[in-house]
C-alpha cells in the first residue's frame, strides 16, 4: 500500500480501535468460563502453543498437549502441572492423518471429551516460491490447513452432539494480507481463515450455537521459526 494511503487507514484504525476500547471500558464483554475443561492444544511443545496451555492452566483446565517435539510437549506439561493442574503431553505429527485419528481415540478413552480443541500447530519456509521445496510446500497444507480438518472430524461429532464446545483456528495475519517469500503459508493461513468462516456458518445453518469458534491471527512472532521478525503492518 503506497505511504500517502497508509497514513489514512493507519489513523481510521487507531480510532476505531479507541472507540472500541471505550465502549468496552463502560460495557465490559463477558468472560467465558473455561474452568476444568477439557482443552486440546496442537503445538503446544513450544512458542504461542506453550504461552496458551499456561493461560489456560491458570484458569485451572484440564490440559491435552499434542506437539511433534517430544521433549518441548512434556516440558510444556510439566509446567503446567507445577500450576496445578491436570495435563497429558501427547507426541503427535500433525501432518499424518493418522497419527491424528490415533492420538484423537486414545484421548477420547483414556480422558474424556473435549471441550476446546485449538489448532495452532502450524511450519513456516520463508523462501521464495519457485525455491521451495516440494516436500516443504506439501508439509505445510498438511499442518497448517489439512490437520484442522482431521481434529475437528475427530472431535467436532461429539460437540455438535452435546450442543457444547468450542474450536479455536490459530491462523496467521498472513492469512488476510500477503508478503513476499511467504506464497505457501500466505495460501495455507488463507485457506484456514476460510475454514473457520465456513464452519462458523455452517454451525449456524445447524442451529448448533452452543459450539462457538475463534480465529486469532497474530503478526508473526520470534520464535523457532522466524527470529527477529519486522514488519511496517
Amino acid at each position: 500500500m503506497h505511504l500517502l494511503l497508509e497514513i489514512p487507514v493507519f489513523f481510521l484504525v487507531v480510532l476505531y480501535s479507541y472507540l472500541e476500547a471505550l465502549v468496552k471500558l463502560f460495557i465490559p464483554v463477558k468472560e467465558k468460563c473455561v474452568s476444568g475443561q477439557i482443552v486440546l492444544i496442537t503445538g503446544s511443545g513450544h512458542g504461542l502453543g506453550r504461552a496458551t496451555a499456561y493461560e489456560f492452566a491458570r484458569r485451572q483446565c484440564k490440559l491435552v498437549l499434542w506437539d511433534i517435539n517430544k521433549n518441548g510437549v512434556e516440558e510444556t506439561a510439566e509446567e503446567c502441572r507445577r500450576l496445578g493442574v491436570t495435563a497429558h503431553a501427547f507426541v503427535v505429527d500433525c501432518s499424518k492423518k493418522e497419527d491424528i485419528y490415533s492420538a484423537a481415540e486414545k484421548v477420547r478413552k483414556e480422558i474424556g471429551d473435549v471441550d476446546i480443541l485449538m489448532n495452532n500447530a502450524g511450519v513456516i519456509s520463508p523462501t521464495d516460491v519457485l525455491s521451495t521445496e516440494d516436500q516443504a510446500i506439501q508439509k505445510m497444507f498438511e499442518v497448517n490447513i489439512l490437520a484442522h480438518y482431521w481434529t475437528a472430524k475427530a472431535f467436532l461429532p461429539t460437540m455438535m452432539k452435546n450442543n457444547h464446545g468450542h474450536i479455536i483456528t490459530v491462523a496467521s495475519a498472513g492469512g488476510h494480507v500477503v508478503a513476499p517469500f511467504l506464497v505457501a503459508y500466505c495460501s495455507s493461513k488463507f485457506a484456514a481463515v476460510g475454514l473457520h468462516r465456513a464452519l462458523t456458518e455452517e454451525l449456524s445453518a445447524l442451529k448448533k450455537d452452543g459450539v462457538k469458534t475463534s480465529c486469532i491471527c497474530p503478526m508473526f512472532i520470534n520464535s523457532d521459526f522466524v527470529k527477529n521478525p519486522s514488519s511496517r503492518y
